[in-house]
């Protein structure tokens, strides 16, 4: 048996490797075809198979990772999107490469919902905050990395070998997972099973649970005004007459922000998850707002700094809290339903982005951002109140229950 630390350790050694490789290869198929086509309207279906087709399948992947074991999924998803990563790099044609792209990202969706839900199985709800921060900060340091990864490669050996790497890196990723011996779901009764039945039951637990439902909708809120910035970004550089340097710079700094507030699911426990999730969201909405009007460039890279900060620690709350609030039977489906809305809302986003960006300029898209971010946390400051509420109720009733016990 694997120590459950050891085993969260290697879980995120898989995730930065796969996500490094995955983000380096993504990146490459977007130099690929816009350098073949010169159209960005290929540019943008290439955005929205790769990165927003992901919620639509929500529910298949969440069913996956429910019923069959959560190990077997992660590596048979890592080795299936080897397979497809391998064969980008047969075909040359944009009109051949997209459909493999697309259901390269596909097969990639079971693994992170079931990676998620395993968890409070591998390390128990106590160390949930901290194994949820570790693999937040392998994440962000792997989307961080990768895109350097590829253009680097992209220029030195052209793209055809940064799939191989990646298909590589998958396989690499599916032998670490594989070294991990640990419970990764928890036993569950016959109804459990019966009451959390079909591949719905996830979208129903988070409609019938007051909480995650409107952590939801917070999100898609967020992340309808946020998606538009990314497109933004390389606009507002230039509005201040800088160039690559400083678009690399502002990401970084992001990235880094980002990586570094995930490690801060050490200090999380029930009682202030919801803090960190509402306050989060808060700081993304200041330095969006900041952002907007910002009249000296090092003040958008301090504030990417507080954006990636409290995108960061609000994502790993959302993750804690909602293992907190979700039985094993279901907890899958509940990941999957929960990142489906902002999936597809992203998705939807990074269409209109590039024409809203050309209608109103990136100082207006970041202002929208922060005026959906700004929303996004009041749609959640409920959240504070009814945590609370739940916490003083079962504190009543452990009290009535010692004094029963007394009594007796």
């Amino acid at each position: 048996m694997t120590p459950p630390r050891t085993a969260v350790r290697r879980l995120a050694l898989a995730r930065v490797i796969s996500l490094a490789g995955g983000a380096a290869a993504f990146t490459a198929l977007q130099y690929y075809i816009y350098a073949e086509t010169g159209s960005t309207l290929w540019l943008s279906a290439s955005l929205f198979l790769t990165m927003g087709v992901a919620g639509f399948v929500s529910p298949i992947s969440g069913s996956i990772g429910d019923r069959f074991d959560r190990k077997a999924v992660m590596i048979a998803s890592d080795l299936a999107g080897a397979v497809c990563f391998a064969l980008l790099a047969v075909p040359t044609r944009p009109a051949v490469l997209l459909p493999i792209a697309l259901v390269a990202s596909l097969v990639e969706t079971p693994f992170w919902a079931a990676s998620s839900a395993a968890i409070p199985a591998l390390v128990g709800q106590e160390d949930s905050g901290w194994a949820n921060g570790l693999l937040a900060a392998s994440r962000n340091v792997g989307i961080m990395l990768g895109p350097v990864i590829g253009g680097l490669l992209y220029a030195a050996v052209g793209p055809r070998w940064v799939f191989v790497g990646n298909a590589v890196s998958f396989v690499v990723s599916a032998a670490i997972v594989w070294t991990v011996h640990g419970r990764f779901k928890t036993e569950t009764t016959q109804a459990d099973e019966e009451e959390h039945k079909g591949m719905r039951a996830g979208f129903v637990f988070v409609l019938n649970d007051r909480v995650l439902r409107l952590i939801v909708v917070a999100w898609i809120v967020l992340v309808a005004g946020l998606g538009l910035t990314m497109v933004a970004d390389l606009p507002l550089v230039a509005l201040f007459q800088l160039g690559p340097v400083a678009y690399g710079v502002m990401i970084a700094a992001w990235g880094g922000a980002s990586a570094f507030g995930s490690l801060c699911g050490r200090f999380m426990n029930e009682t202030r998850e919801p803090l960190f999730l509402f306050y989060g969201t808060l700081m993304i909405a200041i330095g969006t707002g900041v952002i907007a009007v910002a009249p000296w460039f090092w003040l958008v890279v301090v504030m990417s700094v507080v954006w990636g900060l409290g995108d960061a620690a609000g994502m790993v709350a959302e993750e804690t809290l909602r293992q907190r609030r979700t039985p094993d039977a279901v907890r899958s489906r509940v990941t999957a339903a929960s990142m489906a809305g902002w999936q597809i809302t992203n998705a939807v986003s990074l269409l209109a982005a590039g024409f809203v960006v050309a209608w109103v300029g990136p100082r207006w898209v970041y202002g929208l951002g922060a005026i959906a971010a700004t929303c996004a946390a009041l749609v959640m400051l409920p959240v504070l109140k009814i945590t609370r509420a739940e916490r003083a109720g079962r504190e009543a009733e452990e009290g009535r229950v010692l004094a029963r016990g007394d009594q007796g």
